[in-house]
């Protein structure tokens, strides 16, 4: 019977996804675009350092490597198998990664319980033989694993198609395969750091609490974000993340919130998906940070990875265009947030050293003649400020009195421990210095509504840490 909480042993065994000194590719594939050939193709041609074993009964070398007939062949250690075989074969082939000593399986293929019974009894007998030899289970219906630090990575999905991203905080655990992708992507692009990713897919043995109370543990992760379209099982869940939640953040996006949602989920992965309102009940009492789209569940888990926590709500904004502060303002108070009011000593100093065109307020509105001084001059008086908690600066980059140098400016506002949040919108010139800044770590987000949501979410999770 599966256990309801990691033993040691089983937590051990999970370090071998991660951290496997080798790999076996069962159903490696001579052939480019299959599945099987791009699996090895990742590891072989990415930044994984480990000993790499293909294997295929009919073949005798593959992308340079030597093949073998059957695991039981390969001459060294295997730490972890990717298999990408018929569904039928599956169990036989998990017996042998069984008597191989294996400790580690991801099964990429398809075909289980999420097309019927048939495949349903081969996920239960494929589990069952992997217990008998303590060997955990990822998949299977997945793309697999990445790890960030050791580069191990068993996607089918090739470097020339799908970027990955650098190592970094936010380990990120998905049901769906394609959120995974453009989740990856979206890191890759802006040079945010993924520590783990996995997608679980059926989750025939591990599970989303499994690798909660893992990661929990994990040095290299800072936040922990999930995507489900349901949980196996909700008491050992929210058991998890309640442990989990005071240690570091966890967000998480729960799809199939309607009826009709929650019947796509079974077709999907074979589960169901259940009530949408008792699981978001318990997501609150278990400190765990619910979102309601994919754009919210980046946005907020960029920000956690990249940004102190928030000593409060209290938010001072700095422009050098007001329009994005109104919609700012609106979603600040939306979400109970507050504006900060500056002490007097702020109101005073921001007077003194800013050009008379300043309007000191919140926001501080340097208008569109601001400078990168009048930046940092603003940002240093609201950031010594005790009456300000979180700081968003918004960029009007396509106005020309502001000079580049200010992507060097404002990363030095760290030194104050404060979260700073940036927003700006527009075309490449724009792109092009909130890529920059973003890479400086300060996160740069498109919208004032997607900043706010971020700073609350910097809030919440303070509050649960210290809860």
């Amino acid at each position: 019977m599966k256990k309801n909480l990691l033993d040691g042993k089983s937590m051990k065994n999970l370090d071998y996804f991660f951290k496997a000194r080798s790999v076996a590719v069962i159903g490696a594939s001579t052939k480019p675009g299959k599945i099987g050939h791009e699996i090895l193709r990742s590891l072989v041609k990415g930044e994984y350092k480990g000993d790499i074993y293909p294997v295929n009964p009919r073949a005798d070398e593959i992308l340079g490597l030597k093949c073998y007939k059957s695991v039981l062949e390969i001459p060294g250690k295997v730490d972890l198998a990717v298999l990408s075989i018929p569904p039928k074969i599956v169990p036989e082939v998990v017996e042998e990664c069984g008597k191989k000593g294996i400790k580690a399986v991801v099964i990429v293929s398809g075909g289980f319980k999420e097309v019927g019974q048939e495949g349903a009894e081969i996920e239960r007998a494929t589990v069952q033989i992997a217990r008998r030899y303590g060997m955990r289970v990822i998949g299977p219906n997945c793309i697999g694993i990445f790890d960030g630090k050791t580069r191990l990575d068993t996607f089918f999905q090739s470097r020339e198609r799908m970027l990955r991203p650098p190592k970094g905080g936010i380990a990120f655990l998905t049901q769906s395969g394609t959120f995974g992708c453009a989740f990856l992507e979206w890191a890759a692009e802006d040079g945010v750091g993924i520590s783990k990713f996995v997608s679980y897919g059926n989750r025939a043995d591990v599970d989303e609490a499994d690798l909660v109370r893992y990661l929990g543990q994990d040095p290299e992760t800072k936040v922990i974000a999930i995507y489900a379209e349901s949980i196996s099982n909700g008491r050992k869940f929210m058991k998890a993340c309640r442990e989990v939640s005071r240690k570091k953040p966890i967000v998480v996006l729960k799809s199939g919130r309607t009826e009709e949602g929650s019947k796509a989920a079974v077709s999907h992965t074979g589960s169901i998906a259940g009530s949408y309102e008792i699981i978001s009940s318990a997501f609150k009492q278990c400190g765990v940070i619910e979102v309601k789209t994919f754009e919210e569940l980046y946005d907020v888990s960029k920000a956690l990875s990249m940004l102190p926590l928030a000593a409060g709500p209290r938010i001072a904004m700095v422009t050098n265009g007001a329009g994005p502060c109104v919609m700012a303002t609106d979603e600040i108070i939306k979400r109970g947030l507050k504006l900060a009011e500056y002490s007097e000593r702020t109101k005073r100093e921001l007077r003194r050293r800013l050009p008379p065109y300043a309007i000191v307020r919140n926001p501080v509105d340097l208008t569109g003649s601001a400078t990168a001084k009048d930046y940092e001059v603003s940002m240093r008086s609201l950031l010594e400020d005790m009456c300000v908690d979180i700081l968003i600066v918004f960029f009007v980059f396509q106005d020309t009195p502001l000079e580049e140098e200010i992507v060097d400016i404002v990363p030095r506002m760290k030194e104050y421990g404060k979260p700073i949040l940036a927003v700006a919108s527009g075309g490449s010139y724009t792109k092009k210095q909130s890529s920059r800044l973003q890479k400086k770590g300060i996160p740069v987000f498109s919208s004032p509504e997607r900043a706010v949501l971020a700073a609350h979410a910097l809030y919440l999770a303070a509050k649960y840490y210290c809860r």
